[in-house]
Parts: structure tokens; sequence; C-alpha cells
């Protein structure tokens, strides 16, 4: 008889529960995480992305409404830092508040480097809240092409 109830696509209250905290357990192992804070339990963790080519790392962050200045930039120990603080907006006077998500405070990503790279060449640009970062593999780990010779 169960075969024929429509299925609603709800989980049961458990499975919802279940399903929150295995999400949350993942955000925090790959360092996407909210710690709690004094600005409503969350503090400001800038999302990234993290890209490969054969001959460079392509790193993008979302730092909106931040200035250059807010952020530092560093390769330290073979990995990239990017920290900084995101300042909290204090024009509230007058104001009645029904839903409060921006989160604010002070961050850090470190980003592990899966190979040197040359760190004269780095470049950052910062263009309409996203920070581009474009760190060229060392030549020692680029990829050789061999020649096969036929005998």
């Amino acid at each position: 008889m169960r075969a024929l109830v429509p299925w609603t696509g709800m989980l049961p209250r458990s499975f919802t529960r279940f399903e929150d905290e295995f999400e949350n357990m993942v955000a925090r192992f790959f360092g996407n995480r909210e710690e709690p804070s004094g600005n409503g339990g969350h503090c400001f963790a800038p999302k990234v992305n993290v890209a490969e080519t054969e001959n460079h790392y392509e790193i993008t962050v979302d730092l909106p409404g931040m200035k250059p200045e807010d952020f530092n930039v560093e390769v330290r120990d073979g990995n990239l830092w990017i920290s900084g603080e995101k300042k909290e907006e204090h024009e509230q006077q007058g104001k009645t508040f029904h839903r409060v998500e921006r989160h604010y405070g002070e961050f850090r990503r470190v980003i592990p480097l899966l190979s040197a790279v040359k760190e004269g060449e780095i470049n950052a640009e910062y263009h309409n809240g996203v920070l581009s970062i474009s760190l060229p593999k060392a030549d020692e780990v680029k990829p050789k092409k061999i020649e096969v010779k036929t005998t």
C-alpha cells in the first residue's frame, strides 16, 4: 500500500535535521565554515573558487563591498593566504530590521598550493567585488612532453 502513496518531496523531520547537520559538517571540513560570532551567530567567510590549468592556478574570491586596503594576499609556506576584515555598517537609526543575513567580521582563507609557483609573477586584481589571483606554476612542475623515438 505504501508504494501507492505519492512522493511529496518532503523528507521526514529527522532526515531533514540529518541533512542539515551533514551539510554543516562538510562545510566545516572543506573550510567554508561560518563560525559563531557576535553578529547574529555567523561571521563573514568569503566564497572561493580554485581552478588549475597546465600553466597556472586561478583563484577567485567574492569580497563584495570591500576595498583593496581591507584585505591582504600573501604566499606563505606553500599556501595562499587571503585575510582581512569586512566592517559592519552602522547606519541603523530609525530602522526596524525584519531580516539580517549580511555577515561582517575578520576572515582568513588559506588555500594549499599543490605545487611550486613563481612567486615574483603572481598577479592579483580586484574588480566589482571579486578578487582574481593568477599564480604561474614553476617551470619544474609544468608537464613536459617527452618525444618517443621509434627504433
